[in-house]
């Protein structure tokens, strides 16, 4: 049974026209039983056929059966064929029409469907003698049912096949704004793990250049201070790659969709602990934190201790080997303020905003990127009279 049900899905012409010659056939028997003489079959020939025709390609151009089928039916009016077995087409392509044609076709089927019964009375009154008129009108309202009641339920088949395609579009629609937001969300995962890949390289690896550099100057001269500055170079390796092992780990267990942020996690807490290891590759920062300390939203800290991180490895960079800077945490009511600065070399916001062999332009943008995230301004620039300042403003919640 589902193979025969398959075969008609398939081929719905081909079933449309076995049913188009049994109606045929049936026609055929009709007027050799039922006609008044040869001439009236000749008559009846190419409207049965014309109508058995429309039976077969009902399916495939249905409003041009539906033209056909109003050409053959003025033709019947016309010759004095007397409707039969083939007018059973009509009710036929009307259902087809109400179903799947267009809005014009369907509404001219509703109106032949109205008006057929009607002139069918008016055309050949003495098939039904001795009749008085509201015999009449209720015979055309019975024979008119029929045809209005195939227009509806075709009408009805089109609304549900509408509503069924709007659902599946709409639910294609999902699935591409689904793909398209996991497309965003994964290049702004892929932006958020290039930026902590860039803070932790670039913080770590500067620190590691400057000391190997202090400790092949004074490798002859002062030894403990050479091997302190190689101990400095291990523990900061070490450092570096366990938190390039974890957010490695990141990538590949994909745990900070569930947290929502990414390993290490540094706080305002650290910053501390970064100047103090800054301060041992030489650089002097002065280090002052104002208002009253309090426990801060983890975005806004991790944001707060990677511009100092960032802005701090710049002044080693860019700053001369005089530069010295200076760091300022703000607790305000509402937000908390950075400031960092140093004396260095003015030509270093250039390094900064341009960005050079070494990535320094990555790391500014990295920088807006963050404080951007956490709904924070940023303000970067020469001082005047040489150096560099930062100023952030980051909010203890983001704007909406």
């Amino acid at each position: 049974m589902q193979r025969l049900y398959d075969f008609i899905r398939r081929h719905p012409t081909g079933v449309d026209s076995f049913w188009a010659v049994c109606l045929l056939g049936l026609s055929g028997l009709s007027m050799v039983a039922h006609a008044d003489s040869a001439g009236e079959r000749l008559a009846a020939l190419p409207i049965v056929v014309g109508l058995c025709t429309v039976v077969a390609l009902r399916r495939h151009a249905p409003e041009k059966m539906l033209l056909l089928t109003v050409a053959m039916g003025v033709a019947q009016l016309a010759l004095g064929v007397k409707p039969g077995i083939a007018n059973f087409a009509m009710l036929v392509i009307v259902f087809t029409v109400a179903t799947r044609g267009e809005r014009w076709a369907s509404r001219l089927a509703l109106v032949c469907s109205l008006g057929a019964a009607g002139i069918s009375q008016l055309r050949w009154p003495q098939d039904v003698p001795q009749t008085s008129w509201p015999q009449q009108v209720f015979i055309v309202i019975v024979m008119t049912v029929p045809f209005v009641l195939a227009w509806v339920l075709g009408d009805s088949m089109r609304t549900r096949r509408a509503y069924f395609s709007q659902l599946e579009e709409r639910a294609a629609r999902l699935e591409r704004e689904r793909e398209a937001q996991s497309k965003v969300a994964v290049a702004a995962e892929r932006a958020r793990i290039a930026r902590e890949l860039h803070d932790v390289v670039a913080h770590n690896v500067s620190v590691m250049v400057v000391q190997a550099d202090g400790a092949a100057y004074v490798m002859d001269a002062a030894p403990d201070q050479a091997r302190q500055a190689l101990e400095t170079i291990s523990s900061t390796g070490r450092q570096a790659l366990a938190e390039m092992r974890r957010l490695l780990g990141v990538l590949r267990t994909g745990d900070s969709q569930e947290s929502g942020e990414y390993v290490p996690q540094p706080d305002v807490g650290q910053i501390e602990d970064l100047i103090e290891q800054v301060r041992q590759t030489g650089l002097v920062v002065d280090f002052k934190i104002e208002g009253t300390p309090r426990p801060l939203p983890s975005g806004v800290e991790l944001t707060a201790y990677r511009i100092v991180q960032e802005a701090l490895t710049n002044t080693r960079k860019h700053g001369g080997p005089d530069a010295g800077a200076s760091v300022r945490l703000v607790y305000f009511d509402d937000g908390l303020g950075l400031l960092v600065e140093d004396d260095g070399r003015g030509a270093a916001h250039e390094l900064y905003e341009d960005g050079g062999a070494d990535g320094a332009g990555h790391g500014m943008i990295g920088m807006r990127e963050r404080v951007g995230m956490v709904g924070g301004t940023l303000d970067a620039g020469p001082r005047p009279g040489g150096g560099f300042r930062i100023s952030a403003l980051l909010p203890l919640k983001p704007a909406h």
